[in-house]
């Protein structure tokens, strides 16, 4: 049980609301900034402005999957306002007050560095990103058969990267009849995808393999699907970019070739919330009951 421990939701999406239901059934006390919009009524959670907070009482700060951007702001779908959290807030908190965001800014950084709190990222963990990976592929297999005209079965679909979330794609692919190709810098990882039975070949070669592809899924989170890369895809090709903004993909470059190109980071809360968001729930519930007991 969470009896007593004070945390503060800030903003955030549909996701948010299974975090609510899991942190009300533990009974903890909920400050919900950014939902005059919601009409739920949860038990031990409560509507409140940033400056009416008593911050001198708050164990924990929840943060969206987004974080909060580098202008300081924090989105929300059930609000208007603008959600800033400030220097002034963070000062007011104990010491054990802790934040717990999806990625985290340079500005979020300095914030918390200088009110002495701890930031902990969730999607830097192995748990959420594996239990993750299952909405985001079966999203990425709903765009990828509303954004082409032919099956997936048979189709063939390069992953870049072989991470948490691209094993799990490259998997799914595979099993859907595909011809999956991987492409991987490490050479650890194009051993695991020979052996999950894929084709692996290196980063290297990306705009050789590219040449004849259907689909494309970037999960790298760094610019490698350049514009020489794009230059040599079929004109068919749908380009699917999972990795956190700004992306890997000359996205100006592919729409000046005509081609079909989307980023599409945090698809598990756009296509399965509900999963998504029990998954958050889960692992927030583990980490705030560990804090209470150090």
């Amino acid at each position: 049980m969470l009896t007593g421990t004070h945390v503060v939701m800030i903003g955030g999406d549909a996701r948010q609301l299974e975090i609510i239901r899991k942190l009300s059934a533990l009974d903890a006390k909920i400050s919900l900034v950014g939902f005059e919009q919601l009409n739920d009524g949860f038990i031990g959670a409560s509507k409140q402005e940033l400056p009416d907070i008593e911050w001198s009482t708050v164990d924990a700060i929840l943060l969206p999957v987004g974080g909060m951007s580098n202008d300081g702001l924090i989105a929300s779908v059930f609000s208007n306002q603008q959600l800033k959290l400030k220097a002034a807030y963070l000062n007011e908190t104990p010491d054990h007050c802790t934040i717990y965001t999806g990625i985290s800014t340079d500005r979020l950084e300095k914030l918390a560095a200088k009110a002495k709190c701890k930031i902990v990222l969730l999607m830097d963990r192995d748990d959420v990103a594996i239990y993750n990976s299952i909405p985001t592929a079966e999203g990425a297999v709903m765009l990828a058969i509303q954004h082409t005209d032919h099956t997936i079965h048979h189709a063939k679909v390069a992953v870049l990267g072989l991470g948490r979330i691209g094993m799990t794609i490259a998997r799914t692919f595979h099993a859907l009849g595909a011809s999956v190709f991987v492409g991987a810098k490490e050479t650890a990882l194009l051993a695991r995808a020979f052996e999950l039975g894929v084709e692996p070949f290196p980063l290297t070669a990306l705009k050789e393999t590219l040449k004849n592809i259907d689909l494309v899924i970037n999960t790298i989170p760094a610019r490698i699907v350049t514009s020489d890369v794009l230059a040599e895809l079929p004109q068919h090709a749908f380009v699917l970019d999972l990795a956190s903004k700004p992306g890997g993909v000359d996205f100006a470059y592919a729409k000046k070739r005509g081609l079909k190109a989307m980023l599409v980071p945090g698809l598990p809360g756009m296509v399965a919330p509900k999963t998504a968001g029990k998954i958050l729930a889960n692992v927030l519930s583990d980490l705030l009951h560990e804090q209470t007991q150090s």
